[in-house]
C-alpha cells in the first residue's frame, strides 16, 4: 500500500522541505570583465574570500574583477635542468676527472659503449 501512494512523485529529484524560517548567508555580488567584451558576475558569500579572476562562462578566457583590484603576481621559480641538478652533487673538477677516468677505460677496450650493453635474448622454442 505505501508503493501506491509514493508513484509518481520522483523520489529523489523533489524536495518536500519548506524554505520557510531558513535565513541564508549574507552574500555579494561581484563582476567581471573578460577581454572579449563579456561582463558577467558571480554571487559569493561575504565571509568568502574573493577571487581576481575567474573564467568567462561565454569564451574561457580569463576574466578580471570589474571593481579594479588585481592579484600579486606569484613567484616563479627558474626551471632546473639536468645540468643544474648535476652541478648541485659535483663541482665541475669532479666531472671532469670521472670523463677522463671514463674516456680511459673506453679507449683501453675496458669499457664499451652503452649500445653494446643491451642484453643479447635468445628464444627457445617450445617442442
Amino acid at each position: 500500500m505505501a508503493d501506491r501512494s509514493l508513484r509518481g512523485t520522483g523520489l529523489g529529484s523533489k524536495s518536500f522541505e519548506d524554505e520557510g524560517g531558513v535565513e541564508f548567508a549574507a552574500r555579494q555580488e561581484l563582476g567581471f570583465d573578460c577581454p572579449r567584451g563579456h561582463h558577467f558576475t558571480k554571487t559569493f558569500a561575504v565571509e568568502a574570500e574573493l577571487p581576481t579572476e575567474w573564467e568567462c562562462p561565454r569564451c574561457g578566457a580569463e576574466s578580471l574583477r570589474s571593481d579594479g583590484v588585481r592579484g600579486e603576481a606569484k613567484e616563479t621559480k627558474p626551471v632546473r635542468t639536468h645540468w643544474d641538478m648535476l652541478l648541485e652533487r659535483r663541482s665541475i673538477a669532479e666531472l671532469e676527472e670521472l670523463l677522463s677516468e671514463r674516456l680511459t677505460l673506453l679507449r683501453a677496450g675496458e669499457l664499451r659503449p652503452m649500445e653494446i650493453h643491451k642484453p643479447q635474448t635468445t628464444r627457445r622454442r617450445s617442442a
